[in-house]
């Protein structure tokens, strides 16, 4: 279910990050699309994923987000 490359962010110990709260979503879509019997791209879904959540660990770090 988790893809090894997304890390969750620095401040995983805060229960609302953003980061934290994306990431939950995240997974959450990816299984409703997995079983909604559409085809979708899951390679890009992840990348995209990815991309997301490292930007916003990096807000996080800064406390920006």
């Amino acid at each position: 279910m988790s893809d090894p490359d997304v890390k969750p962010s620095p401040n995983e110990d805060a229960p609302n990050s953003p980061s934290r709260e994306f990431a939950a979503y995240c997974e959450s879509e990816f299984e409703r699309r997995l079983n909604s019997g559409v085809d979708f791209d899951e390679y890009q879904y992840r990348k995209s994923m990815k991309l997301v959540l490292d930007k916003l660990a990096r807000l996080e770090s800064e406390g920006q987000a």
